[in-house]
């Protein structure tokens, strides 16, 4: 009698853990204190369910979407018609939801005199076509660029805001993530790199950007809003159409004015 109470309490809990809302978000870097700190507060007010959340890129969380092993992809990019074919081809039908916005921050070596760029200067730099900070008002130091790995959408807002679609200097130094790159930009003199407006801290410096020429800003919340700093991008949540009424849940959550306050507080843009 007491083995079969034993197992009966078994498959009650196996039942009640396979009942637990589980859901699991993958992808980009960037959104991922976004996702982290909306996740925290959703399962503190939501105590059944359970959400899971880990990085890697852009394109390795819609590829995770697209192999099943993800409910929800962050992208810092939109996705690509590669991507979109595949999905088609596998009779997915992928939503689309912009969950906040970001400005995209150069940085560079806090001991660099250098203040502000163009666009025109930064494509001249990150194509090695301006290759010592002299060139734009520096001191005589080789420029060390650092840029992100093919696979974040981070590398392909850059190159498509800032480079128009040209190709990056082939010695540019790939990193696989934000981290990283803060980390080499803060203890290189001569580098210069691109980061997440809430990724900005002490250890790096930031450069005013102008588009025009004329008009240069500050990367910031205020500047990003006002839309006087430039390089500002949408951030994506993506996930399959079947799996809509699953995911409701914590995508009304994200989207309500109280996920959209922590979008706010962790230095995002919020949707409204």
């Amino acid at each position: 009698m007491r083995k079969t109470s034993v197992l009966l309490a078994g498959l009650l809990l196996a039942w009640a853990g396979a009942s637990v809302n589980a859901q699991r978000i993958k992808g980009s870097d960037t959104v991922l204190p976004i996702a982290q700190q909306t996740a925290e507060r959703f399962m503190q007010e939501n105590p059944d369910a359970r959400v899971t959340v880990t990085g890697g890129g852009s394109g390795v969380g819609i590829s995770a979407l697209l192999d099943k092993t993800t409910d929800i992809a962050m992208a810092s990019r939109a996705i690509k018609f590669s991507e979109k074919m595949k999905a088609k081809s596998a009779g997915e039908d992928l939503v689309e939801a912009i969950v906040a916005y970001d400005a995209l921050a150069v940085v560079v070596h806090p001991s660099n005199p250098v203040k502000q760029l163009t666009r025109e200067q930064l494509e001249g730099i990150f194509r090695g076509k301006i290759t010592n900070w002299k060139e734009v008002g520096g001191e005589d130091r080789k420029i060390v660029v650092y840029s992100r790995e093919t696979s974040s959408g981070t590398y392909e807002f850059f190159k498509e805001s800032v480079l128009r679609n040209k190709n990056y200097m082939s010695s540019s130094l790939s990193m696989p993530a934000t981290g990283a790159i803060i980390q080499s930009v803060s203890q290189t003199k001569g580098a210069i790199g691109y980061v997440g407006l809430a990724y900005v801290s002490s250890r790096i410096k930031t450069l005013a950007v102008s588009y025009d020429g004329t008009h240069f800003a500050q990367p910031s919340l205020e500047n990003a809003v006002s839309k006087a700093y430039p390089i500002v991008r949408p951030l994506y949540y993506y996930y399959n159409a079947k799996d809509a009424d699953k995911v409701a849940p914590l995508m009304q959550f994200i989207l309500s004015d109280e996920g959209q306050a922590i979008v706010r507080q962790g230095g995002y843009i919020p949707v409204k």
